[in-house]
C-alpha cells in the first residue's frame, strides 16, 4: 500500500456562500427559463426556436409572461443546457431534470449561462464586430479586477482597465489567415468603437446573467459571479467524485464515482459493481445512463460494457442505430471483434467521428478542467480549426453552442478563441 499526497481543495474566499445558497442565487436567475423549459419540455412548445407566434402566444397565456420574456428564457434555457432541440423536437436537459436535487447541475447550468454572457445580451448593431470580440476576450481582466477588490469598483477604473487589456490584446495578437486568401478590395476604415459603450454593454451583458450589480458609476460582482470567477482562477472541477462504497450505488452513481479514477481501478470497481448483480439488468442498468444527457456518464457507461464483454455483445449491437449512442456502439463492437483500440476510430464516418468530438467536449465541458477542454482540440479528425468548426456546425449535436463556448472561454489564443466564439454565436442564431 502506498500513501499518496494531495494538493487540499482550495478554499473560496472568505464571505463565499455555501453551496446551497449559490445554488439558491442560481435558480432565481434562471427561474423563468425554468419554467419555460418544463412548459416546452411538457410538448406544449412543438417547434425549435424562433418559437411560432401561435405558441408563443400560448406559452405568454400559461406563463403570465410577455412574448419577449418567453423568447429570452427559452434563448436562456438552451444556453444552460435545460433543454436540448434534436430537430424540430425540444427535449428536457439532464440539468433539467436534476434541477431540484442537485444544486451542482444548478450551478454548472449557471455557469454555462455566464460563459455565454454576449449570447445573451448581444452587442449593438452599430458596434463593429471586431471591437466586440476584443471586449469579449478582455472581459476576464475586468472580471478579476472585480473580484481581487471584493467590493463595488467604479466604472472610470474599469473603463481604463478595459482600454488597456484591448491595447494589450491588439499588441500581442498576430492572426494569420487559413489558406490562399484574396487581396482586400479597398474601404474606407470602421470608426474607432467607444470604449464606454463596450463597457457598458458587457456589464450589463453580466449583470442580465446575475454575476453583477451595477450601481450609479460602479458594478460589484454578485455573490454567484464572486465565486464564478473564484472557480475559474482555480480551475476547479465542481463535480464531486467519490470511489467509496460503489458496489451498492445506481449505476449513474457508480459511473460518478469512479470518474477520477486511473482505468486500471475504475475497471476493478465497475468488475465489483457487475458481479453484486445479474448481468441482464447490470447492462440494461448501464445502457439507460448511457441514454441519458450526461455525455460523460455515456462515456463512462460504454467502458463498464467494455467489462461485461461478450454478454453485453446482443444488447449494444441493438443500440447501434440510437443516434446518440452510435458511435460509442461502433467502438465498442469493433474493440469486441478485435480490432485494436487506436484503430477502432476507423469504423467511424466523418459525421460520426466529429458527433463523438462534441460529445467527448460536452463531457469535459461539465466535469473537467479547462485545460482538458483546450487540448481536446488535438483528438478531432479534422485537420485545421476551421474544417473542425464548418463540420461541428453541421453535424447538429444539441450541445454545439455550449462547447463552443465553453471551448472559446478556455483557449489562450484570442484567434482562434475569436473564431470559435463566432461559430457559436453562428450555430445559436441559425446563420451559416
Amino acid at each position: 500500500m502506498t500513501t499518496r499526497r494531495t494538493r487540499p481543495a482550495p478554499r473560496p474566499p472568505e464571505g463565499t456562500p455555501p453551496r446551497s445558497e449559490l445554488a439558491r442565487q442560481a435558480r432565481t436567475v434562471l427561474a423563468d427559463a425554468v419554467r419555460i423549459a418544463r412548459w416546452a419540455a411538457d410538448g406544449a412548445i412543438p417547434g425549435a426556436p424562433p418559437l411560432a407566434a401561435q405558441a408563443l402566444e400560448r406559452a405568454a397565456t400559461a406563463l403570465e409572461l410577455s412574448p419577449a420574456q418567453i423568447r429570452s428564457g427559452w434563448d436562456r434555457a438552451r444556453l444552460a443546457g435545460l433543454v436540448e432541440l434534436h430537430g424540430d423536437t425540444a427535449r428536457p436537459g439532464w440539468r433539467l431534470r436534476a434541477w431540484d436535487r442537485d444544486d451542482s447541475a444548478v450551478l454548472r447550468g449557471w455557469v454555462a449561462l455566464f460563459d455565454a454572457w454576449s449570447l445573451v445580451h448581444p452587442a449593438p448593431e452599430d458596434i463593429e464586430s471586431t471591437a466586440v470580440a476584443e471586449a469579449v476576450e478582455a472581459v476576464p481582466q475586468v472580471l478579476s479586477l472585480l473580484q481581487l477588490s471584493a467590493g463595488p469598483v467604479t466604472v472610470p477604473a474599469l473603463l481604463d482597465l478595459l482600454g488597456q487589456r484591448v491595447a494589450e490584446l491588439r499588441e500581442e495578437r498576430c492572426e494569420v489567415p487559413y489558406g490562399p486568401q484574396p487581396l482586400p478590395a479597398p474601404a474606407e476604415p470602421a470608426p474607432p468603437a467607444d470604449p464606454a459603450a463596450l463597457l457598458d454593454w458587457a456589464l450589463e451583458g453580466l449583470a442580465a446573467v446575475g454575476a453583477l450589480t451595477l450601481g450609479t458609476g460602479h458594478a460589484t460582482l454578485t455573490p454567484l459571479g464572486n465565486w464564478a470567477v473564484w472557480v475559474k482562477l482555480e480551475q476547479i472541477c465542481v463535480a464531486a467524485q467519490s470511489p467509496a462504497g460503489n458496489i451498492e450505488q445506481s449505476a449513474a452513481d457508480m459511473l460518478l464515482g469512479c470518474a477520477r479514477l486511473t482505468p486500471g481501478p475504475a475497471r476493478d470497481e465497475y468488475r465489483a459493481w457487475l458481479a453484486a448483480r445479474p448481468v441482464g439488468s447490470a447492462v440494461a442498468e448501464l445502457l439507460a445512463v448511457a441514454r441519458g444527457e450526461d455525455a460523460l456518464l455515456r462515456g463512462l457507461a460504454f467502458e463498464a460494457l467494455r467489462v461485461v464483454g461478450a454478454p453485453a455483445e446482443p444488447e449494444v449491437r441493438a443500440v447501434a442505430d440510437d443516434p446518440s449512442l452510435r458511435p460509442y456502439a461502433l467502438l465498442w463492437l469493433a474493440e469486441y471483434d478485435g480490432a485494436d483500440p487506436e484503430d477502432a476510430q476507423d469504423v467511424l464516418s466523418r459525421e460520426e467521428a466529429t458527433w463523438l468530438w462534441v460529445d467527448t467536449a460536452a463531457a469535459v465541458a461539465d466535469h473537467g478542467e479547462t485545460g482538458l477542454l483546450v487540448r481536446h482540440l488535438d483528438s478531432a479528425v479534422q485537420g485545421t480549426v476551421p474544417a473542425l468548426l464548418d463540420e461541428v456546425r453541421a453535424v447538429g449535436h444539441p450541445r454545439t453552442v455550449q462547447v463552443l463556448v465553453a471551448l472559446a472561454a478556455a483557449h489562450p489564443d484570442p484567434a482562434l478563441a475569436k473564431a470559435v466564439r463566432r461559430a457559436a454565436f453562428q450555430v445559436h442564431t441559425g446563420g451559416a
